[in-house]
């Protein structure tokens, strides 16, 4: 017995070991303080003076590491000194994953569609049932009721007030910044346990309802409760984990009573979006097709095709979508979401998170989210649609 309990200690040693090389290796390296262009508003201006007819020349933040050597050092972790086999899978899974993700940064706006093809292999390309769900979802429209949710009156310093009075809800601290480098309204940086806003942004009061539950609510719900975990892994993300923490941050809006149809239209475009990236669209090409065909107003739809279409092609945000059917599905299944709120996990390796909280080597959330606490807020309409997606 107690050589087996020396084993076990060993193994759990060269856990701890490989978790900590490869979190060394990976902690400063976030694709999202890669992707956003530095001068979107400046190709804005110029996509719209030239009358949609222009292609933007975007320009990036300087990568700060050494690819090469990194990949080196990913490969040459030995693996075969942890003895449990599931996990053993889970750090040659997360090796690859990281890998790919080095990758892409790397080829940020190189020529040869280098980027967009690390893209699809990282984030995958929309299904044809994904693009079918988008589609049934814009076949319903938007009530006009709705319009005056999106009266935007507030500044960005109303929404640095709003989300620190939000913050005080949650027993953890973090950072309100603000960037003019950022295609999305708010964003979480984990690395930095910071929530950065757009400078300059107009919001709605509906908007920041929306932004505490997703950015704050899940985002840096899950970024602190990785924080409190003895392996790095649930910091830096497990693989595939972005479909399921964006399912999840859509799911909290639907909790707590912000999912609406317009939302639910921008998520479906988004996939609609990506799709024309993977039949070889132009950014001019997918801002027709969303601004001319779908008829959405021409700054929305700049967002969009600016999202899809950065870096050289990032197919991301058809993830959003389809994460928010699985967490949808798994919530109404009578499923508890806790083990994915542990950090940033996937529902993929949600039986190695259980391997993990077994031996020891994982404790359960510190942090809740208000949505999963409170009772919630449905809207039948919106509710009817998530049931009959594909």
């Amino acid at each position: 017995m107690n050589v087996s309990f020396k084993e076990e200690k060993l193994n759990q040693a060269a856990i701890y070991d490989i978790d900590a090389n490869v979190h060394r290796l990976v902690r400063n390296i976030e694709l999202l303080a890669y992707i956003n262009p530095l001068n979107i508003a400046q190709e804005r201006k110029n996509f719209f003076k030239e009358k949609f007819n222009y292609q933007p020349d975007f320009k990036y933040r300087k990568v700060k590491f050494k690819p090469y050597k990194l990949h080196r050092l990913f490969f040459s972790q030995r693996l075969e000194r942890i003895e449990n086999n599931q996990i053993q899978s889970l750090y040659k899974d997360i090796i690859y994953t990281y890998s790919g993700l080095v990758q892409c940064i790397e080829t940020i706006k190189e020529p040869g569609n280098k980027f967009y093809f690390n893209s699809l292999r990282f984030f995958g390309t929309p299904t044809e049932k994904m693009v079918d769900n988008a589609k049934f979802i814009l076949h319903h429209q938007v009530p006009v009721s709705e319009k005056a949710l999106f009266e935007k009156t507030l500044s960005t310093e109303d929404a640095i007030e709003y989300f620190k009075n939000f913050r005080d809800q949650y027993g953890f601290d973090f950072s309100i910044k603000t960037s003019t480098a950022m295609s999305a309204a708010a964003m979480v940086s984990n690395n930095e346990q910071s929530l950065y806003l757009k400078k300059n942004q107009k919001f709605s009061h509906h908007d920041l309802e929306l932004l505490g539950h997703h950015e704050i609510g899940v985002h840096l719900v899950t970024t602190f409760n990785a924080l409190e975990q003895p392996l790095k892994v649930f910091s830096n993300g497990f693989p595939n984990n972005v479909e399921t923490q964006e399912g999840l941050a859509v799911m909290s809006e639907y909790l707590s009573g912000n999912l609406t149809m317009t939302r639910l239209h921008e998520l479906a475009y988004r996939v609609i979006a990506v799709d024309s990236l993977t039949k070889g669209y132009s950014f001019a090409d997918t801002f027709d097709l969303i601004h001319n065909q779908y008829k959405l107003h021409k700054e929305k739809a700049f967002n969009i095709t600016l999202r899809v279409h950065r870096g050289g092609g990032f197919t991301k945000d058809a993830l959003y979508l389809s994460g928010l059917k699985k967490i949808y599905d798994l919530y109404k299944g009578g499923n508890s979401l806790d083990h994915l709120m542990m950090g940033k996990c996937s529902l993929e390796y949600a039986p190695v998170v259980n391997e993990l909280l077994n031996q020891g080597l994982a404790i359960p959330s510190k942090y809740k989210s208000l949505s999963l606490q409170l009772e919630p807020v449905i809207d039948p309409t919106i509710d009817f649609i998530l049931k009959n997606l594909k």
